[in-house]
Order: C-alpha cells, then sequence, then structure tokens
C-alpha cells in the first residue's frame, strides 16, 4: 500500500470524543439485510463492537444487559455511497465551491456528519468538495469530531476547464493525470474520482489510461462521473471500477457492466426533490429548473437503461449526490423511494439491501459491514416502524450505533 498520509504519523494522547462499545441484546423486529430474512421477533448481541449473535426473541443469551425496542426495527447502519460533506446541501454549488473558506467547509462537513448520523447514515463515501474530505476523515480518524465512518477522494480529477473544474482538480495531459492521483494518494485518499463527461466526453485516451493506471497502481479503485451510453461504455472498457450516475446504456454497454462486475451508484434525490414545487421553493430553485425537473421525474423512459441494467444484475448503489441544492444530507426516503418507484430495485427490502449489503460491497467492506451477522462490526440502527412495509419509517431513526458505539439516540 502507499506510505501513510503525513497526519497518521501524529501521536493522539487522547481523543477529544470517544465512548465505549455497548454489551448489550437488543430486542426488536429485526432486518438482516441478508436475502429477504426479517426476524418478526428477534434479537441482536452487540458485544466488543461486533455483532455477537442474532435470531429469535427465544435464542437470546441470557444474564447480559437488555434493551427491548419494543417492536421497533433492528437493521444494520445505512451507507451514503456518493455524498459531497462539504456542500450544505442549501445553495447553490458553485457559489459555495468558488467562495466558501476553508474554515466555512470544515463546518459544514462537521454538521452534516452529524445530520447523517442522525438519520443512520453509519458510513459515507465522500467525492469531494476541493479537498475538504481529506480534513473531515483526520478529524473523525483522530477523534476530533464524531462521525460516520469515511471513504474519501480527495480532490475530483478533471481535465482542465473539464466540468465543475471551480471544485476539482483540473490536469493536462497524461503526465499531469498521474500528479494529479499521487497529489491525493499522499494525503490519505480512499479512491479516486474522475468526471469522464459532461455534454461531451472529457480526457483524451492517453489522459484517462494515466488516471485510472495511476489509482491501480497505488491500489485504489477509481470511479467515474458518467451519465450517458458513450461516456459510461469508455470508462468500463478503459477498467475503472464504478460508475457514477448512469443513464442511458445500450445492451452492449450493459454487458460490458456485467463483464466488468461494476456498480452503478444512482443518484435521482436532485431530480425528485426539486421536482416537489413546495420544497423547491423553498430553497430557491428557480422556476424553469422546477420544471425541467417535474418533466424528467414524470418521462420514466429516461431511466429505461438503468431499469434494464438492474434486471440484467448490474449491482445498484445507493448514494443521493448530497448537498446538491435541496438534497441535505439527512435526505434518505426520497432517493430509496423512487429506486422503487422507477424500477431500479424491485421492493422496499432490496432498496434497504441498496443501501447496506450492496454499499458495503462496493466500498470494500461487505466481508464487515452491511448485514446484520454474526461476526460482523455493529454498526446498527433502530427504526421506529417497518421499513421494510413503508420506507417512510426511515425518517424516525432513533438510535444509530457504529462499531458498538452509540453516535445518536
Amino acid at each position: 500500500m502507499p506510505e501513510p498520509a503525513a497526519w497518521k504519523y501524529q501521536k493522539i494522547t487522547k481523543p477529544m470524543f470517544q465512548s465505549d462499545s455497548v454489551n448489550t441484546v437488543f430486542f426488536g423486529r429485526v432486518i438482516t439485510c441478508v436475502g429477504d430474512e426479517v426476524i418478526e421477533d428477534g434479537f441482536v448481541h452487540v458485544k466488543d463492537g461486533k455483532i455477537a449473535a442474532v435470531g429469535p426473541r427465544a435464542a437470546a443469551p441470557a444474564g447480559i444487559d437488555t434493551l427491548d425496542t419494543n417492536g421497533k426495527t433492528l437493521m444494520p447502519g445505512m451507507m451514503n455511497s456518493h455524498a459531497h460533506l462539504s456542500w450544505d446541501g442549501i445553495h447553490e454549488l458553485s457559489q459555495q465551491s468558488m467562495f466558501d473558506s476553508p474554515e466555512i467547509r470544515a463546518y459544514k462537513a462537521a454538521g452534516n456528519m452529524l445530520k447523517s448520523l442522525r438519520a443512520g447514515i453509519t458510513l459515507v463515501r465522500d467525492l469531494g468538495v476541493h479537498d475538504a474530505n481529506l480534513f473531515t476523515k483526520q478529524a473523525v480518524a483522530q477523534g476530533i469530531f464524531p462521525g460516520p465512518r469515511l471513504l474519501v477522494s480527495g480532490e475530483s480529477i478533471i481535465q482542465t476547464g473539464g466540468h465543475t473544474y471551480w471544485v476539482c482538480r483540473e490536469a493536462s495531459g497524461a503526465d499531469e493525470m498521474r500528479r494529479a492521483v499521487r497529489d491525493q494518494v499522499k494525503r490519505g485518499a480512499d479512491l479516486i474520482k474522475i468526471m469522464a463527461c459532461h455534454d461531451t466526453l472529457e480526457f483524451t485516451d492517453d489522459e484517462l489510461a494515466a488516471v485510472i493506471d495511476e489509482a491501480h497502481r497505488n491500489r485504489l479503485p477509481i470511479t467515474a462521473h458518467a451519465t450517458y451510453d458513450t461516456c459510461i461504455a469508455r470508462v468500463a472498457e478503459a477498467g475503472v471500477d464504478c460508475i457514477e450516475h448512469g443513464g442511458s446504456m445500450s445492451d452492449a454497454t450493459i454487458q460490458l457492466l456485467l463483464d466488468r462486475k461494476l456498480p452503478i451508484v444512482t443518484t435521482f434525490s436532485a431530480l425528485v426533490i426539486q421536482a416537489n414545487e413546495e420544497i423547491a421553493r423553498a430553497f430557491g430553485i428557480p422556476e424553469w429548473k422546477i420544471e425541467e425537473r417535474k418533466k424528467a421525474v414524470a418521462d420514466k423512459s429516461r431511466f429505461d437503461g438503468l431499469v434494464r441494467a438492474s434486471k440484467a444484475g448490474v449491482p445498484i448503489v445507493f448514494g443521493t449526490d448530497a448537498g446538491s441544492p435541496a438534497v441535505e444530507h439527512d435526505r434518505i426516503v426520497p432517493e430509496l423511494g423512487f429506486m422503487v418507484e422507477v424500477g431500479v430495485c424491485p421492493d422496499n427490502l432490496d432498496a434497504l439491501r441498496a443501501i447496506t449489503a450492496r454499499a458495503a460491497v462496493l466500498n470494500g467492506m461487505g466481508d464487515k459491514l452491511g448485514t446484520l451477522e454474526t461476526g460482523k462490526l455493529a454498526d446498527m440502527i433502530v427504526v421506529d416502524g417497518k421499513p421494510d412495509q413503508d420506507l417512510n419509517a426511515l425518517e424516525k431513526v432513533v438510535m444509530t450505533f457504529i462499531d458498538g458505539k452509540r453516535m445518536h439516540g
């Protein structure tokens, strides 16, 4: 692996925020997110930061502290696999990106981590606002501020003048692409993100090959913003590890994703939430944008490629692009609900797996997180309701645990 980031060499005498893992048997409905398994009257035993046992209430161990949730739902912690913690979810993106100071980005990230924990998000894959997420990760890792688990990209990499150049790392030529990757690696990035298109394809073939090769040489996955067929096929063929957003796709492109075992992180939230007139106007979304969003949401044919990809077996993973206007970091239900409505997830339980089990696999932690199974890390939430029957129950997360430590509730 690459050399650790410089901050990892620092000695921390005592974290500013720390808590102990519980040793408790929780009783309630249990959605394990292993297939469609639901234990209507079950238990989860959390001990030493891990899931010690799961099963029906009658099989619960004796002689241990208990917490009866009175029929609430126990399920794995949720993961937002496409978010931007230093965008506030309120204001226009280019203005924040160009005029927010680094200190304000830090405060926004701190506030959004608290909102995430309260919403039951136990892992955030932060795909960048300049380099702010590198410092956010350090703050959580060193116990300076409480937050979810973080996987961060550092600065997203683009061609000079490319899509959202005002918030990314610009580079031109293969050598600059390699340097851009190395700079993120040096500072502790967990993955690399590129912006592979907007209205046109971005990067020359040499640049694309270089940025992907350099990420893989440093043993980091690389993900690509890719929103239409030509771009998706191009980056998949070139060797990226994940597609962000997705879009129209031919059968040949879908087969390519299947052959390469590439997941798609769909991000419908901006469309869905900004199409709600009352919400959009409250956030200052212009009328022309609201009408554009309403037409987009109403035209389900535009999502046909994603639906066909899902039905063919391409893994679909939850992400919201949190930080976009009106897409606050505690808004979970609009995305999940639309995933079911449009058909990329066949039902609520599959949508819950998109935000837990499949997200864990995407994020390289499928053996540790994503399901409530014996031996896995105790990232768990308690929900006042039955999200397998009504996703709106996820608006009522009453407890959040990471490594068995209570982070909310």
